[in-house]
């Protein structure tokens, strides 16, 4: 979403509200906010002096004097218009009783705040201090269907792996839905698989799940950080179709032949958009998540 300010940024190259557009990059200036706020708070604040507490929330007011927050000007309005916008939902914040005992949700200091990304982290947390968990021994918290979006650059690799890798993050990310489906959070808007998952044979084999604030189901996996393909229920495509690839744990076809193979915008290992390498054994990374 473009304001004013960012839209006469790009008609005529000026300064947006507080900041430059960056570096020629053509994102708008909440853009910009919103991708520094998630680098920071998933995987960033350590390394920035920033300490999560045991939720993962983090000091508005020092999440600000991070340099690319702090380069952009950004306030404490820009960052409850980040919250609020977020189609993902990427974010929480909340007031900070120490510093704000009335919890008052309208305060302009930024030491009155305080900010967490709902999911994604690679910072590693406790999960059962940020998430709620899901058991079967209450069955209202298992969702009916959880499922995984992929790339057909990545089903090869998902089984040489034999099932789905949490790789750099805490854990494999998952949706109760497709995007056609009004789900915002936990599967890209263009993943090509779908792989639904048998969460119940999953938790009854020892695996943990979780729900994160934004509605992403989450695990951590088996000790290996995997998600096994004996519990893979279903993998087709998306949006073409290719026919059903696994079924109740088990292979059931390959891709077809002809399928244009690509590797999505930040997914290979240069960070750049793949083009196309033929039929699904090209450059692909096996990302489970």
């Amino acid at each position: 979403m473009e304001d004013g300010n960012s839209q006469g940024n790009r008609q005529g190259g000026g300064r947006g509200r507080g900041g430059r557009r960056g570096g020629g990059s053509g994102q708008s200036r909440e853009m910009q906010i919103s991708k520094a706020l998630s680098r920071l708070l998933r995987h960033q604040a350590e390394n920035a002096g920033i300490k999560l507490d045991e939720a993962g929330f983090a000091p508005l007011d020092k999440v600000l004097a991070y340099g690319p927050l702090k380069s952009l000007k950004v306030t404490v309005e820009d960052v409850q218009e980040a919250v609020a916008s977020s189609d993902k939902q990427r974010f929480s914040l909340k007031p900070n009783p120490e510093t704000n005992p009335s919890l008052s949700t309208t305060s302009t200091s930024a030491a009155d705040y305080l900010i967490r990304a709902n999911q994604g982290h690679s910072i590693k947390l406790e999960s059962s201090a940020t998430l709620t968990p899901i058991t079967l021994a209450e069955p209202d918290t298992v969702p009916a269907r959880v499922l995984h979006g992929s790339y057909f650059a990545f089903w090869p690799a998902i089984i040489e792996a034999g099932g789905l890798k949490k790789m750099n993050r805490n854990h494999v990310h998952c949706s109760t839905g497709t995007p056609e489906e009004g789900v915002v959070s936990g599967m890209r808007k263009d993943a090509e698989l779908v792989i639904e998952i048998d969460i119940v044979k999953s938790l009854q084999e020892g695996l943990t799940w979780w729900k994160s604030e934004n509605g992403v189901i989450l695990t951590e996996g088996d000790e290996n950080g995997v998600v096994s393909s004996r519990y893979f229920r279903e993998v087709r495509g998306r949006a073409q179709d290719v026919g059903v690839l696994w079924q109740d744990g088990q292979r059931v076809a390959d891709l077809p032949d002809g399928i244009t193979i690509r590797v999505p915008f930040g997914k290979n290992a240069h960070g750049g958009r793949g083009g196309n390498h033929g039929r699904g054994r090209g450059g692909g990374r096996g990302r489970g998540s």
